[in-house]
């Protein structure tokens, strides 16, 4: 793995286009089987996406798309409102929002959003729905942190953190046996869920996820997130984004879950640690717990990410 150093730039692609078309190959969603019932991004999201690329539609049109759906407003003041945002004076306008926000923050914020709460309307037979999202939202300041070392895009690897395994509710219930058998046999199988999943029905929950949201003509950056997401380390020696919001996301997404997606995945981190100085494991988990706190979403972290995280200091007891 080639050595991280804080004096180098951010080398984020200006297009994400050939990455993706050469990454996804002839992967088409069609040749999923019927049974599998993809979820829908929300209308007010699809329509602000589509409307916020147009610099002719004015933030005052924009506000008001967002309005058509309580949810997402609701959703967008508080993100607006919160301790990470340090606003003097309380917003209650969705136009004042918009106009702090920007329109690419705001729809990549609506995007995280809207997905989390169709995915939430879901009912999983496996995942437990509240420790999910838990791991999501950590995951998402963990690769904000990581971003934020590798001074690249902040937003896009939050957001991209968020929902990168977005799918995962609804594929674990059609195919419930196969991932029972994934959570039973965890130790004896492969490294990571999507090669488990790529031998058992010959596709994964990234390269869906990376199609529909192509299909959905989401931000080509936030589609190579979903994409690229357990790719771990190996992200790091690509050329065009080893210092992009991608490798923030596949780096989080080595971090513990319900699911042990990586078995490997604190060892991955300890090296990386290893590797590149300012890069601290439990430093950067404790950070995300207190940052969790403080936005107080009026659910209780029963699963800190420090308490999670704590296997990697053996690692380092081993080396002394």
């Amino acid at each position: 793995m080639t050595t991280l150093t804080n004096s180098e730039t951010d080398t984020t692609p200006a297009s994400y286009r050939s990455i993706l078309d050469e990454a996804i190959g002839g992967f088409h969603l069609g040749d999923l089987p019927r049974v599998v019932k993809l979820p829908a991004l929300p209308v007010a999201v699809t329509k602000f996406v589509e409307q916020s690329r147009d610099e002719k539609v004015t933030l005052r049109q924009l506000a008001a798309t967002i309005e058509t759906d309580s949810g997402l407003t609701v959703e967008l003041l508080k993100h607006i409102n919160s301790v990470s945002m340090g606003l003097r004076h309380k917003t209650n306008s969705v136009s004042q929002a918009l106009a702090l926000l920007g329109r690419r923050q705001c729809a990549l914020l609506l995007i995280a959003k809207g997905m989390e709460g169709a995915m939430r309307a879901r009912q999983s037979k496996l995942i437990n729905q509240t420790c999910f999202w838990n791991s999501s939202f950590q995951k998402a300041l963990f690769a904000r942190e990581v971003a934020t070392l590798l001074k690249t895009d902040t937003d896009a690897a939050f957001a991209g953190a968020m929902i990168q395994d977005f799918l995962l509710p609804v594929v674990t219930n059609h195919y419930l046996d196969n991932y029972l058998k994934f959570v039973d046999q965890r130790d004896e199988l492969p490294a990571t869920l999507v090669e488990f999943e790529q031998n058992e029905f010959g596709w994964n929950h990234a390269i869906v996820a990376a199609a529909l949201a192509d299909q959905w003509n989401l931000p080509e950056e936030l589609t190579c997130c979903l994409l690229y997401h357990h790719h771990g380390l190996e992200v790091l020696h690509h050329e065009q984004l080893r210092r992009s919001p991608v490798a923030a996301v596949a780096i989080s997404g080595l971090l513990p879950d319900q699911l042990r997606q990586h078995l490997t995945g604190l060892s991955e981190l300890h090296h990386l640690q290893t590797q590149w100085d300012a890069f601290d494991v439990m430093a950067l988990a404790e950070k995300v717990d207190l940052m969790q706190e403080e936005n107080n979403l009026g659910v209780r972290n029963e699963f800190p990410l420090a308490k999670r995280c704590l296997p990697i200091l053996k690692y380092d007891q081993s080396l002394e």
